[in-house]
């Protein structure tokens, strides 16, 4: 999944973006994500929560969210929890202006390639799947 991900992000789509898309190609969530993931880049276009985690966070809801019979809302919570805190543990913050201060251009796209690989692989793990 992260090899996907990261494949999107090369390839033009916004970090958010490249995550739901990877999730789709691995069959991880529904195609309808893909439209809903397209605000969600550089921090909901504020700087604020970095896309990647947003991506992740609406494939989370999608396998375990309210309505979804394999689990429940205390599960999607649980499982939001747990990926923020993993994320924490690699970059200490989740906010996209933090994590990308100073960056501009290739230096900038070098550095989300890696949030964008780490936030995949955060997911894949969170889903207990090898795709």
């Amino acid at each position: 999944m992260k090899d996907k991900a990261v494949g999107y992000y090369k390839n033009g789509y916004s970090c958010s973006e490249s995550i739901v898309n990877a999730a789709i190609d691995c069959g991880l969530c529904d195609s309808a994500l893909r439209a809903c993931a397209t605000p969600f880049c550089a921090g909901m276009s504020s700087g604020c929560l970095c896309g990647t985690i947003a991506g992740a966070q609406m494939v989370l809801g999608y396998n375990f969210g309210k309505g979804n019979s394999k689990n429940n809302p205390e599960c999607a919570r649980e499982k939001a929890r747990e990926f923020v805190e993993e994320f924490k543990k690699r970059h200490n913050v989740t906010c996209c202006r933090v994590l990308t201060k100073g960056l501009e251009g290739a230096s900038r796209k070098e550095h989300c390639i890696k949030l964008v690989a780490d936030s995949a692989e955060i997911l894949e793990n969170l889903l207990k799947v090898k795709v």
